[in-house]
């Protein structure tokens, strides 16, 4: 498989897993539901610490912990959520990386953001897809990790929400080994040009809510424009 069909995996398992989901059921279950449904479609394993699925719910959602540390607890869905999940198939040594927040109100899905009554949830998930769009605006292929690091951090405070990452970096390159990883952070003058592919995964939250956002994609630059795999 080529990164493409693999991120595709992750993406189909995210469509599969909303029209899965429901009240009273574990976070437990959502993680084997998204493992089993990315080993059906052609994932082998699971890159990140063999998690194919770091899923967290309602307050859990500010969580930011190491793959070497997360374990998924056993709390139920309620019928108005907010779900967090970060899928990370493999196919031998080709990665995909995607995640997404999933919105519950009165016992469904709510399938498009722009539809949601919870008006915290609602701005959350809305800034997060400000984001990307800026950080696809900002960003040429000599733009260096630090560079971007710092220009995303200053966009997410200037509009009133904080970074969660417990790295504080809001991505990574993809490689084939996870420790030859590098990331947006402080002190990183490797272009983004220089790798193949990068993540963009802000995890953010407003200053003392319950509640965090996380939305993951993987990104490439072909004839100099930034793309999405």
């Amino acid at each position: 498989m080529d990164y493409r069909e693999v991120q595709k995996i992750a993406k189909d398992t995210i469509v599969y897993i909303k029209n899965e989901i429901r009240p009273g059921m574990s976070l437990i279950e959502v993680r084997r539901l998204c493992e089993e449904k990315m080993l059906s479609l052609g994932a082998d394993s699971f890159w990140y610490w063999d998690v194919g699925a770091f899923v967290f719910s309602g307050d859990e959602t500010t969580e930011s912990v190491s793959g070497r540390e997360y374990v998924t607890s056993d709390r139920m869905i309620s019928k108005n959520d907010i779900i967090t999940i970060d899928l990370s198939p493999q196919s031998k040594d080709t990665w995909g990386d995607y995640a997404r927040t999933i919105i519950i109100e009165n016992s469904k899905v709510v399938q498009n953001y722009k539809d949601i009554t919870n008006e915290e949830w609602k701005k959350g998930v809305l800034m997060e897809e400000r984001l990307h769009d800026e950080m696809k605006s900002f960003v040429t292929p000599d733009t260096t990790f630090e560079q971007l690091y710092f220009h995303m951090n200053e966009f997410i405070r200037d509009n009133g929400y904080i970074n969660l990452d417990f790295m504080g970096n809001l991505g990574h390159s993809i490689v084939r080994r996870k420790d030859d990883r590098i990331y947006i952070e402080k002190g990183n003058n490797t272009k983004l040009k220089d790798v193949a592919f990068f993540t963009f995964e802000p995890h953010i939250s407003i200053e003392g809510s319950k509640y965090g956002y996380k939305r993951e994609n993987i990104y490439f630059f072909k004839n100099g424009c930034i793309m999405e795999l």
